[in-house]
C-alpha cells in the first residue's frame, strides 16, 4: 500500500507527536540542571565516551508508556531498552536523546528521534528539539517545520555543485581510518564544513539550510527518522554504496540528486583506494 493511501497515517502522525510531547516533558526538567548523573556506555575511556543519562532512559520509558496505551500491538526498537515484539508489521524506532554528548554539555543541538517503520523502511519520521520547541516532520512527500503555532512546509535546497555545498558531520574523525580519509577527500570540495550537530544537522538539511550530512557507525535508531524527514522534503539518503541507509552503518544525506551523486562518487573513489 502506498504511503499516501494508508488510512492510519493521521493516527500514526498524532501518536508520533504525542511521543515527542512525552519525551520533552521527561527531558526538559533535567536539561542544564547541573550534577546530572552520566554513565559511560562504551567502557573504553574518555576517547570513546558514550554517555547515557537519566533523561535518556526517562524519555524512552515515557514514550513506551504512550505506545502501550495507544499502539500496544506495534513493535518497538529503542536505543535504551531494545526491542519489543509486535503483531502489526509496524515498528516504532525511538532515540530518546540523539546527541547525549551535547545534552550533557548543555548545548541545544540534541533531539528526540521518532520513526515508524515497515519491513522495507521508515514510513514517517519526526525530529523534535524540545528545548527550543522545534519539530521537523516528514511522511509520504509531506514535510513540515513547526514551532509553537508556526507551521511551514519544508523543502531541501536545489544545490547542484559540490563547490556550493554546506557539509556537516558529527565527529571530525567520522569513523574508521578509511572512512575518515573518504570524508577528508570530500570536505575540501565543498564551500563550508561544520561539525558536532548530531541529528540537528539532518533537520537543517530537510529545512533547506544545508546540503550534505556524511556519517558512519550509525544504528537504525540514529537514522530512521532523518531518512523519512529528508526524503519527504525532497532529499536523498543512502549508504556510501548508494543502497538504503535506514538500518544504520554509513549514511550520505543530500539535498538533491545532483549533489548526492557527486558526493557519492568522491566517497566511493576514496574508499576504493
Amino acid at each position: 500500500m502506498a504511503l499516501r493511501e494508508r488510512s492510519d497515517m493521521p493516527e500514526l502522525t498524532a501518536v508520533a507527536h504525542a511521543l515527542a510531547d512525552a519525551a520533552g516533558e521527561a527531558i526538559l526538567p533535567l536539561f542544564r540542571t547541573g550534577g546530572l548523573m552520566t554513565e559511560d556506555k562504551s567502557g573504553d575511556g574518555p576517547a570513546e565516551f558514550d554517555p547515557v543519562t537519566l533523561a535518556d532512559r526517562s524519555a524512552e520509558e515515557a514514550m513506551r508508556s504512550v505506545l502501550a496505551e495507544r499502539r500496544p500491538d506495534d513493535a518497538i526498537l529503542g536505543e535504551e531498552f531494545g526491542r519489543q515484539s509486535g503483531s502489526t508489521g509496524l515498528t516504532w524506532i525511538l532515540d530518546p536523546i540523539d546527541g547525549t554528548r551535547g545534552f550533557v554539555a548543555g548545548t541545544p543541538n540534541w533531539g528526540v528521534l521518532i520513526a515508524v517503520a515497515a519491513e522495507d523502511g521508515p514510513l514517517l519520521g519526526l525530529i523534535a528539539q524540545p528545548y527550543i520547541g522545534e519539530r521537523f516532520f516528514g511522511a509520504g512527500g509531506f514535510a513540515e517545520f513547526s514551532r509553537g503555532k508556526t507551521r511551514l512546509p519544508m523543502k531541501t535546497r536545489s544545490t547542484r555543485s559540490l563547490a556550493d555545498c554546506i557539509l556537516f558531520t558529527t565527529f571530525p574523525e567520522v569513523g574508521t581510518e578509511a572512512e575518515g580519509r573518504a570524508f577528508r577527500a570530500l570536505a575540501p570540495k565543498t564551500k563550508l564544513v561544520r561539525y558536532g550537530m548530531d541529528c540537528y544537522a539532518y533537520a537543517l538539511l530537510a529545512a533547506g539550510q544545508i546540503d550534505l550530512v556524511v556519517e558512519a557507525g550509525l544504528e537504525a535508531y540514529d537514522i530512521m527518522a532523518p531518512v523519512a524527514v529528508i526524503e519527504a522534503a525532497g532529499g536523498v539518503v543512502t549508504d556510501w554504496s548508494g543502497a538504503p541507509a535506514h538500518n544504520g552503518g554509513r549514511a550520505l544525506a543530500a539535498s538533491s540528486a545532483a549533489v548526492h551523486a557527486a558526493a557519492l562518487e568522491v566517497l566511493q573513489g576514496s574508499m576504493g583506494r
